[in-house]
């Protein structure tokens, strides 16, 4: 699959040109001083809520080499920024610097949206985590560069835990765990019948897939043969991964079970869920922020989530990715601003958050440290979506949310499989 030199990217009749004015455009010889562009970065609202003092360091220590430059922090949503994104590229009002899931890269490597970049020009390139940096490649090329990694884990309030088993501890085994959620439940139905001991948004499909990978199976597997992607949820270990997400859901999930993940932490720090799956720095927010309860600071506590057969649960290894658009005619500042962003000096900050850094040599200490020991480990056997060209257009069919949905209102883990391969396999191998 050859990346075209001009192609479009969703709009009808809207061009993006990997041509166009970028750092090769600048005269490197002008004086830094004599700039006075303006720079519009797209942060998702982590960046604001939970590191934004490395937003104001990055940005006074950019502006110390460019003084006439005006960077434009953006923070945007992850619901719906994509098509913000695609809307913007389609004319001339756009981001010069864009902060990616690593699962969305790939559909606007293949449009021609992102900057190539040299990762030479970045610090511990050479030690990226391998989930992040094949994101950000295709055809020997790269194309964005690794911002932070993470996995999912345990995140509970200790009282609840204590108040129902005696201890605080989270159980290391899936039987012992769900024993515990057990009495947990047990104990919250006398205050509060709403209250979650285990609490699992039907929709959340990242905790489901998880599952799925706990059992062996694939959301898709490459056939070498036909030098395609083939759906594989009904294969029989997706089924059994999905089945026993499903039945978790409905048997410890006290409140609406046709959610997604988006609030969990929310519902947590008000006091709706002893235990949820979700991210490190979620963790932080339960506590602080604008929808945090500081009532709950020291109480809430992360682990490895137990998973099913005596081990941990796989997580996926998610996080995010910053690249330039091709088509902005300051790349060069954009690719410096990243760099500085991503910098040991950066990622330094970000893990005293216990956030996980760029870069495995960043990261080996973080796999002592108690608070992000069981998160750092995960990181090495962890899952990721399938590498493929239609995977964001999957992902915006909302195609495994639409399938869980239909699970736990009902139908039958066959047929929903089914279905959902059908559309999957539909999708897959187009570009986007």
């Amino acid at each position: 699959m050859k990346r075209k030199l001009i192609v479009a990217i969703g709009v009808a009749g809207m061009l993006v040109s990997i041509a166009a004015c970028g750092s090769g455009d600048k005269d490197s010889s002008a004086d830094p001083k004599d700039r006075k562009e303006d720079l519009t970065v797209w942060l998702m609202g982590e960046a604001q809520s939970t590191w934004p003092e490395l937003v104001k360091d990055v940005n006074a220590e950019f502006n110390k080499k460019y003084p006439g430059v005006k960077v434009k922090v953006q923070y945007q949503q992850w619901a719906d920024k994509v098509k913000k994104l695609d809307t913007s590229l389609g004319g001339d009002k756009f981001p010069d610097v864009v902060e990616l899931g690593n699962t969305e890269t790939m559909q606007y490597i293949l449009n021609g949206a992102l900057g190539e970049i040299d990762p030479k020009k970045y610090e511990n390139s050479d030690t990226w985590i391998k989930g992040l940096k094949d994101t950000c490649s295709f055809e020997g090329k790269t194309y964005c560069v690794p911002y932070y990694a993470s996995a999912r884990l345990a995140v509970y309030n200790k009282d609840m835990l204590k108040a129902g088993t005696g201890s605080d501890a989270l159980p290391q085994t899936e039987t012992e765990f769900l024993a515990a959620m057990d009495k947990v439940s047990a104990e919250l139905g006398k205050k509060d019948k709403r209250a979650s001991s285990l609490y699992f948004p039907g929709r959340y499909w990242y905790a489901a897939m998880s599952y799925v990978a706990a059992y062996g199976g694939q959301i898709a597997s490459y056939d070498e043969g036909s030098k395609e992607w083939k759906a594989a949820l009904s294969t029989p270990e997706a089924q059994k991964g999905i089945q026993h997400f499903v039945d978790l859901v409905k048997k410890y999930n006290k409140a609406d079970v046709t959610k997604d993940e988006q609030d969990h932490a929310n519902v947590m720090a008000n006091e709706k869920a002893a235990v949820i799956y979700g991210q490190a720095w979620e963790a932080g927010s339960v506590t602080t922020g604008e929808n945090g309860n500081p009532k709950l600071e020291g109480k809430i506590a992360t682990a490895g989530m137990p998973g099913p057969e005596g081990k941990a649960l796989p997580s996926f290894i998610g996080g995010s990715d910053l690249a330039t658009i091709s088509k902005s005619k300051v790349q060069d500042l954009g690719e410096e601003w990243i760099s500085l962003f991503t910098n040991a000096k950066s990622m330094e900050v970000l893990a005293s958050k216990n956030i996980l850094p760029n870069n495995e040599k960043q990261l080996e200490p973080l796999k002592q440290k108690p608070e992000t020991a069981a998160i750092a480990n995960a990181v090495p056997d962890a899952w990721f979506t399938p590498i493929a060209p239609g995977w964001a257009s999957v992902e915006k069919e909302e195609i495994l949310q639409n399938m869980l949905l239909e699970i736990v209102k009902g139908a039958s883990v066959a047929d929903a499989t089914k279905k959902a391969d059908e559309k999957i396999n539909a999708l897959i191998n187009k570009e986007s």
